[in-house]
C-alpha cells in the first residue's frame, strides 16, 4: 500500500496520473540508466577508448539485462546510490573484457542525472501538451459564454461588472508564458550529466569534448561545457517552473470555487462531489484539488531550493533531497492539469445573460 497520493489504492483517486507515476517509475528509470550506459559504450568505442566488440556486447543489455530490484535496494541503502549496484549486476551479464569497459570513466552521477534528464524529456512533453489542451478547454468556454456578464470583485467585495471573457483571460494567459518559458528552461535542462569521478572526466583525456559530444547526441540530449554534479540551478528552475504552473491553476480552481457558491451562482458545474451527511450539495471537488496541489507545489519549491547548496564538488545530503522532493512536483503538476482538464469540462454555464 503507497503512502504517497498519487499512487494511493484510493488517494489516486483525486490525485493519481499514471501516465507521469509510469515515466517516474523505478522500472522506467533504471532503463534510462541502461540507455545511458549503451550510449556511453557506444561513444566511447566510436573514438577507440573502448573495444568495439565490448560496445556491441554492452548494447545487448537493453534486451539481456534483468534487474534485481531486490537488491538495487539492498546495495542504494548500503551505498546511498543505486548505481553501483545496477553496475555489478549489469556487469555479472557480460562477463569478460566488456564488463571491465562498461562504465568506463563515469561515475554513480552520472548514469542517475542523466537517467533523470531523460525521463523528465518525456515528462515535459507531457506537461506541454496538457497545457495546451487547458487553454483550447478556456478558448472554447470563451466563445460559447465570453459575451455574458459577471460581477468583478476585488479584495472579494463586489466592483464592477466585467465579461467571462475578461475573467477567462486571466486564467489562460499565464499558461502561454508557462508554455513559452518551459521552452526557453529546455536547453538548460535537458542536458548530458557527465564528469567522471569530481566533474573533470579524469580518465578520458583529450577524448572528454568528443565522447561527450557523442553521448549527448545518441541521447538525444544537449551538452554543458562541464559536468553540473554540483551546480542545480536547472533543476530548481525546473521546479520553480512547476510551481509556477500549478499556482496558475490554483488561482483558476479558487476562483470556480468561489463562483461555484450557491449565493455567488456565477457558475454551474455538472458532475459535482456529494455529501455522507447533506444529499442536496453539489460540492466543487476538482476545483478545491487545485487549490490544494498549488499549495503543494508552492511549499515544495522551497524545500528543492534548497538543493541547491551542494558542498564542493558533490553532496550527498543536497542531491538526495532532489529525489524525495521533484518526483512529487512532478506528479503534482500533471494531476492539476489533468484535473483543470475534467473541472472545465464540467461547465454548464457562466455567467449571466
Amino acid at each position: 500500500m503507497s503512502l504517497s497520493p498519487f499512487d494511493h489504492p484510493f488517494l489516486s483517486g483525486l490525485f493519481g496520473d499514471p501516465e507521469l507515476t509510469g515515466l517516474l517509475s523505478a522500472e522506467a528509470d533504471v532503463a534510462a540508466m541502461v540507455a545511458f550506459e549503451v550510449a556511453l559504450a557506444a561513444a566511447q568505442a566510436e573514438y577507440g577508448v573502448i573495444p568495439q566488440a565490448d560496445a556491441q556486447a554492452i548494447a545487448r543489455l537493453e534486451t539481456e539485462y534483468t534487474p534485481d530490484f531486490e537488491g538495487l535496494k539492498a546495495g542504494l541503502g548500503r551505498d546511498g546510490v543505486v548505481a553501483p549496484e545496477l553496475v555489478k549486476q549489469m556487469r555479472k551479464v557480460l562477463e569478460g573484457e566488456a564488463a571491465k569497459s562498461l562504465h568506463f570513466g563515469a561515475t554513480s552521477q552520472d548514469v542517475i542525472d542523466t537517467s533523470l534528464i531523460l525521463r523528465l524529456k518525456s515528462v515535459t512533453t507531457v506537461l506541454a501538451d496538457r497545457i495546451a489542451a487547458v487553454e483550447k478547454a478556456l478558448a472554447r468556454l470563451s466563445d460559447q459564454f465570453g459575451d455574458r456578464k459577471l460581477m468583478a470583485r476585488t479584495r472579494m467585495q463586489d466592483a464592477l461588472e466585467i465579461s467571462v471573457a475578461d475573467r477567462i483571460a486571466d486564467w489562460s494567459a499565464p499558461l502561454a508564458r508557462h508554455r513559452q518559458r518551459l521552452e526557453e528552461i529546455e536547453p538548460r535542462l535537458l542536458v548530458i550529466q557527465y564528469g567522471g569521478a569530481v566533474g573533470v572526466l579524469e580518465k578520458l583525456g583529450d577524448d572528454c569534448p568528443r565522447v561527450a559530444k557523442a553521448l549527448a547526441s545518441r541521447l538525444g540530449l544537449g551538452i554543458t561545457g562541464k559536468s553540473w554534479h554540483n551546480q542545480r540551478d536547472a533543476i530548481v528552475e525546473f521546479s520553480g517552473w512547476l510551481g509556477l504552473v500549478s499556482g496558475s491553476l490554483g488561482k483558476m480552481g479558487q476562483d470556480l470555487a468561489l463562483m461555484a457558491q450557491n449565493a455567488m451562482g456565477d457558475v454551474v458545474l455538472s458532475g459535482g462531489g456529494g455529501s455522507s451527511a447533506m444529499p442536496h450539495k453539489s460540492n466543487p471537488v476538482a476545483a478545491e484539488v487545485l487549490v490544494t496541489l498549488a499549495r503543494y507545489t508552492a511549499g515544495s519549491s522551497g524545500t528543492l531550493a534548497q538543493s541547491l547548496v551542494h558542498e564542493q564538488e558533490r553532496s550527498g545530503a543536497a542531491w538526495t533531497l532532489e529525489w524525495l522532493v521533484l518526483p512529487q512536483m512532478v506528479l503534482a503538476t500533471g494531476s492539476s492539469l489533468l484535473v483543470a482538464s475534467r473541472l472545465l469540462d464540467s461547465v454548464e454555464t457562466v455567467g449571466q445573460d
